[in-house]
């Protein structure tokens, strides 16, 4: 019975520590927008959070990140963790050569459950890090797998798996992938997660294409700390060509999130950023699209020259 109830108590325990960052750094590595510096069809950011740094996603192409990062003046040797948000190359392709380019880190890679699930395509074969599995795990990568709401590092956590509440669907209906059962499904990127953390402020979020759907994943997130607004957001977030309606929506249930400044990159969609940055009022230093080099801290948004 004692037993019982400390396997009960675990879960409520990790929830409540509540380690707060006090200063932080998200910088934008790789997306579609760019002044100097490379940009592609792609996603990546290096986080840096009261002196710990984890890479999110790691580009598209595999020299993107290696020569923003230079560009930037940004040191990535000895970051022990990359976060990867879901299986799709535009997030996973730079692994390989920034792994070799540093092999003192990412010696270790957070995926979700699902991300190494076989997604058959007649064109291309299996997808690329299903493809290049064996391959990073020789340069001495180990995956860790995640299908809970957990702490990656002090403060930083992963959302887990996210519940679909709403029908945000914003991938392809075509998609097929063999699930764990053997079956040949609609491919749902059921691996797609965000990392968060919370300031005095409130919590400040990652996302790198928002596959399970922006509200969804705000409204998960609130679910894990109930008392805390999601104050800053930055990424992919897959609007592109919603209607104005769906967009008003979503400003609609970003507000009542307590979102107060809006960083839309990669898949997010210029319009959309735009469009969204209007239904909640809010000014051109609070809501933008996000280019290489752009970054936020607690002080606010800092967008280098494609404000």
């Amino acid at each position: 019975m004692r037993i019982l109830l400390i396997l009960l108590f675990i879960p409520f325990v990790s929830f409540s520590q509540n380690n707060k960052i006090e200063d932080f750094k998200i910088i934008i590595l790789s997306t579609m927008l760019s002044d100097t510096y490379i940009g592609e069809w792609g996603f990546s950011a290096l986080i840096e959070a009261d002196g710990k740094k984890i890479l999110f996603d790691a580009g598209s192409r595999e020299n993107t990140v290696l020569q923003n990062a230079k560009e930037l003046n940004i040191n990535l040797n000895n970051i022990e963790n990359v976060f990867l948000s879901h299986n799709h190359k535009d997030h996973t392709g730079g692994l390989i050569n920034l792994k070799k380019n540093f092999p003192n880190s990412f010696s270790k890679a957070h995926v979700g459950e699902g991300i190494f699930y076989s997604r058959p395509n007649s064109r291309e074969g299996e997808h690329y890090i299903l493809k290049n599995k064996d391959i990073i795990e020789r340069l001495g990568t180990s995956f860790i797998k995640h299908t809970k709401p957990s702490q990656i590092l002090p403060g930083i956590w992963t959302t887990g798996k996210i519940k679909r509440k709403y029908d945000e669907k914003n991938w392809s209906l075509l998609g097929k992938m063999i699930d764990s059962n053997g079956k040949s499904v609609e491919d749902i990127i059921p691996e797609d997660q965000s990392l968060f953390f919370d300031t005095d402020k409130g919590i400040v979020l990652v996302s790198g294409c928002g596959h399970a759907g922006l509200i969804n994943t705000l409204e998960h997130v609130k679910k894990i700390f109930p008392k805390r607004p999601i104050y800053k957001i930055i990424g992919g977030f897959h609007l592109l060509k919603l209607n104005d309606e769906k967009l008003e929506w979503t400003a609609t249930k970003m507000i009542e999130a307590g979102v107060k400044f809006f960083v839309g990159a990669h898949c997010t969609g210029i319009n959309s950023t735009y469009s969204i940055r209007s239904h909640m009022k809010l000014s051109s230093k609070e809501a933008l699209v996000g280019s290489v080099g752009t970054y936020i801290t607690k002080k606010g948004i800092f967008p280098g020259f494609m404000e």
